[in-house]
């Protein structure tokens, strides 16, 4: 199908995929919840005549598959989205905010949704598909690793519908790159992401007789600031780590001295051997620091998502499928890995996978709400560059 062809269907569908994105926003579903999110996607792949199985990952999953219509057809491209909002009350002030107190789409999900629903109508309305197309409709990115079970489950490798995928892409909306751009990395491009809980325990007493116990809250602390030293002693400086304590509880009154502290963080790295050394440095820092204020330190360490790491080979395809089709001016090379995290990379641990950015920035715009603020709308304006982006990536994949 040529351009102006392709683009004819995207214009043709974006009113309708507008106004899904905005059904979805008004209605978002925490992970694993999102039973009218789900519904609504099957409802539109059933419109289009596309072979789909549903209840996956807990329940709310989905798998939707177009055959290619050439015989000599290789695997599968694999094209996914995520469903699942955040527990954040929206401020939004949007006609089609949020009816789910406490609960918005401050990620796009509902855009990214929407966008991947298009390219599956677009392309069940293709003559000539070269590729069969997978399309992954998933639970869960926000912490609840909905792509790992996609993966477990048989998502992509040919046990619930299609061939095996051979190279999986997704997408996510960009408020710091100009709407109409996308953008990507061969290699990281977004972090490993861990969680830990420290416990200090003390002895607990009087607050005006501190030497008869040992204070866990001077230990814990001591804690948070020695471990600042991992990101800049311990890892090489041109490697990238971060570690953070986003939460410290301990005690109820202001007289007494308590018997345990609780640190609550994250860390985040780019590479395993990192990743390791991060997890190692951060008991050790731990069990002597706590040790040397009279303390023990307990932690527990919380594996998330890996590094999401884009293969060369499917990088390259995105590249030169993108710009052929976009043009070469709103292609971008990204210019460094962020340390947010994406569980997109359990796919890339499977099949050579390519993650890219989609621009969400108004032009003339300096800046916008960004992600997982309060304020966050996805841009519809950008549905149709991320519909179209999807459909050639399955097209000349």
């Amino acid at each position: 199908m040529d351009t102006a062809a392709l683009r004819g269907l995207i214009d043709e569908l974006t009113p309708s995929l507008t106004e899904a994105r905005r059904t979805m926003h008004r209605h978002p579903e925490l992970m694993y919840k999102e039973e009218r999110t789900s519904a609504l996607v099957q409802r539109a792949l059933s419109d289009a005549g596309i072979e789909f199985r549903a209840g996956l990952a807990g329940g709310t999953g989905v798998v939707a598959y177009l055959p290619a219509t050439r015989p000599d057809a290789r695997g599968a491209i694999g094209l996914r989205a995520d469903m699942d909002a955040l527990p954040i009350h929206e401020a939004t002030g949007a006609p089609y905010a949020s009816e789910t107190p406490g609960v918005m789409h401050a990620c796009g999900h509902d855009g990214h949704t929407a966008m991947l629903l298009g390219a599956a109508r677009v392309l069940a309305r293709v003559e000539d598909r070269p590729n069969p197309v997978t399309f992954v409709f998933q639970p869960a990115e926000e912490g609840g690793a909905g792509g790992k079970r996609m993966c477990d489950e048989g998502a992509i490798d040919g046990s619930l519908l299609g061939p095996p995928v051979r190279t999986m892409f997704g997408l996510h909306g960009w408020p710091r790159l100009q709407l109409g751009v996308v953008a990507t990395r061969p290699g990281p491009l977004l972090a490993a992401t861990d969680n830990f809980h420290i416990t200090i325990k003390g002895v607990g007493g009087h607050a005006a007789f501190p030497h008869f116990a040992h204070d866990p809250i001077v230990a814990g602390a001591h804690c948070v600031t020695a471990l600042q030293t991992i990101a800049s002693r311990a890892v090489d400086p041109l490697d990238s780590a971060v570690v953070t304590v986003g939460a410290i509880h301990a005690g109820d009154a202001e007289n007494v001295i308590p018997g345990s502290c609780v640190l609550k963080g994250t860390a985040r790295t780019l590479r395993a051997e990192t990743r390791a050394l991060v997890e190692r440095r951060l008991r050790e820092i731990v069990r002597h620091t706590a040790g040397a204020h009279g303390c023990e330190g307990v932690v527990e360490w919380e594996p998330g998502y890996p590094v999401t790491d884009n293969h060369p080979e499917a990088t390259s395809t995105f590249f030169e499928v993108a710009s052929k089709a976009l043009g070469e001016s709103r292609v971008r090379l990204h210019d460094a890995p962020g340390m947010g995290g994406e569980d997109f990379s359990f796919y890339a641990q499977r099949v050579p996978s390519c993650f890219f950015l989609l621009g969400l920035l108004p032009e003339g715009a300096s800046a916008m709400p960004d992600l997982h603020q309060a304020e966050f709308d996805f841009n519809d304006d950008a549905i149709p560059t991320g519909v179209e982006a999807f459909c050639r990536l399955a097209l000349h994949a």
